[in-house]
């Protein structure tokens, strides 16, 4: 974990509620797909945690949703100001088990660290396809990026509006894989858990007190202890996990 404070050089809505903010400094603390910044928000008491989707040449990545106070405030912020940041938190995916041909499973606000992992796996000589999750069209958001990185990429909305109507189940039941990664809601992972045929890991989101493991605030049960999500994860093995 380090405490930067880097220089917002973007901050734009790219879907419905949903920006994507780029910060420049020294980023060298996040070394895997998959890990989190901590947030200082003005006139917020707690840092909001937000997964990185990418990271740069300097440059950091991330995307969120407007879901309350803290984000509605970090949607204003502009180009020049600067943010305190914890970065480099959270264990991250682990490129190394995705073989061949990995499966991408990101819903909503779950599709953004997915981008990073895709970079990885195909620099890793893999073949990843990403099946990535929405509600509506308006919501919809990078799908033109997986496929630039080398993913095959299909989208999913829940009314039809774009892409495949349905829940990202619906294709990955007819895709053949070697491993999985999934960043979403719980009820999509429930739902995942039933139709996936492979091992693979779950980043899981929770409302977090510290983001370093201090307060223990974000301790889950597994099949091995007790674990903290933001510490002990927020990735968790498929096998380790108990529904």
């Amino acid at each position: 974990m380090e405490r930067i404070f880097p220089k917002v050089t973007g901050n734009a809505r790219i879907a419905e509620n949903t920006y994507e903010m780029r910060l420049s400094g020294d980023f060298s603390s996040i070394t895997a797909p998959g890990q989190f910044v901590n947030f200082a928000v003005e006139g917020c008491y707690l840092r909001r945690p937000i997964s990185v989707c990418d990271v740069e040449n300097g440059i950091l990545t991330v995307v969120y949703k407007t879901v309350g106070k803290g984000t509605e405030i970090m949607s204003r912020i502009r180009p020049g100001e600067t943010m305190d940041v914890l970065s480099g938190l959270g264990n991250g995916y682990d490129v190394g088990e995705g073989g061949e041909r990995p499966l991408l499973i990101g819903g909503g606000a779950g599709v953004p660290p997915m981008y990073m992992l895709c970079k990885a796996l195909v620099r890793a000589g893999a073949r990843p396809v990403a099946v990535l999750g929405f509600n509506s069209r308006n919501e919809v958001f990078y799908e033109d990026e997986f496929k630039a990185a080398g993913a095959e990429t299909h989208v999913t909305t829940v009314d039809g509006s774009y892409g495949i109507k349905g829940y990202v189940t619906d294709v990955i039941g007819k895709l053949d894989y070697t491993y999985f990664y999934a960043c979403g809601p719980e009820a999509m992972f429930k739902a995942v858990e039933k139709t996936v045929k492979s091992d693979g890991e779950y980043s899981f989101e929770e409302r977090m007190g510290c983001g370093f493991g201090a307060c223990m605030g974000c301790s889950c049960k597994t099949k091995y202890g007790s674990k903290r999500i933001c510490k002990d994860g927020p990735v968790l093995k498929r096998g380790e996990i108990i529904w």
